[in-house]
């Protein structure tokens, strides 16, 4: 409960914002209608509501302002219209038999995961290779650390198209590798970096002990630099999964998609649908809210059973 209280009261938080900037975002489709409607507006004239900040539009017309909360497609939809259209895509379906519909994001989010797991699988390999190799090796330290800090700096949305091109030239079919590569590119570096301060924070007395024992190198990595680096290799292995998972709806985008959540986003946008838009981007954060949680739960197993954490 004392964990609990603190995230409701943010949520809590969010919602009263979310629902006070539905006004001043939905006041000029809430007068396009009413004029429609045929009712009275202040100024009456669109070209002259366009000039008017959306402060003026709701002083003018206070009785216009509650048709924000209800329209059909609106620019910023409140917080039960996002619920309700999550609903209807997920829950409702499963419920008459039709969870992996391709109009359900039960399927589309199945499809973003099969993607974001191949690059979580790949990113993490990459990641701790790299980091082994680091801390065990000065010439790789000196020259692929710097090269791994300089990768971040390129934006994803501007490499995802050059993967995608890049792949197809090679004869890579299909959507998924392409996907998968992009995500492991967001992944690997929060386990590199975390599994090279976890390999490295055993102390020197530690290290020397070792050798007075007559441990050979392996034996120091099993015994000792491995088992001290899972607690940063479960953090970092948390971040990564958020990373590879935005990675994958990234690389979605560009590709022409209709399947995952990356393409049920940008078909939203393509249609004007912002509903379609907001339920995915919720289904994407529920995803990612249970991948984390379960690397959560095998962190607590995982370190309980090597007696570092009751």
């Amino acid at each position: 409960m004392k964990n609990l209280l603190p995230i409701l009261t943010v949520l809590a938080a969010i919602a009263a914002l979310w629902y006070v900037a539905v006004a001043p975002m939905n006041i000029r489709g809430a007068l396009d209608m009413a004029e429609r409607g045929g009712a009275e507006v202040v100024p009456a004239e669109s070209i002259a509501r366009f000039d008017r900040s959306v402060w003026r539009l709701m002083m003018d017309n206070p009785e216009h302002i509650a048709a924000g909360y209800a329209l059909e497609r609106p620019r910023l939809p409140t917080p039960g219209q996002v619920g309700a259209e999550l609903w209807k895509t997920t829950g409702d379906m499963a419920l008459r038999g039709r969870a992996l519909s391709k109009r359900s994001l039960i399927y589309h989010g199945w499809i973003t995961l099969q993607s974001t797991l191949w690059g979580f699988a790949l990113g993490t390999v990459l990641g701790m290779a790299g980091a082994i190799a680091i801390v065990y090796s000065r010439v790789v330290d000196m020259s692929l650390m710097p090269w791994a800090i300089i990768s971040q700096t390129i934006p994803i949305v501007a490499l995802a198209p050059m993967i995608i091109v890049l792949s197809s030239q090679v004869g890579i079919e299909g959507r998924t590798v392409p996907k998968a590569i992009i995500s492991a590119y967001l992944c690997y570096f929060p386990v590199l970096v975390g599994m090279v301060k976890g390999l490295r924070s055993p102390g020197a007395a530690q290290l020397d002990l070792l050798r007075t024992y007559s441990a050979s190198g392996l034996q120091a990595f099993l015994k000792l630099r491995l088992p001290a680096s899972m607690p940063y290799l479960f953090t970092s292995l948390k971040i990564g999964i958020a990373a590879a998972l935005v990675g994958t709806i990234v690389g979605e985008l560009p590709t022409g998609a209709i399947s995952g959540l990356g393409a049920r986003i940008l078909i939203g946008d393509q249609f004007g649908t912002p509903l379609a838009i907001w339920a995915a981007l919720f289904a994407a954060a529920i995803l990612a809210g249970v991948l984390v949680t379960l690397l959560d739960v095998m962190q607590r197993v995982t370190l309980k059973r090597m007696g570092m954490q009751t």
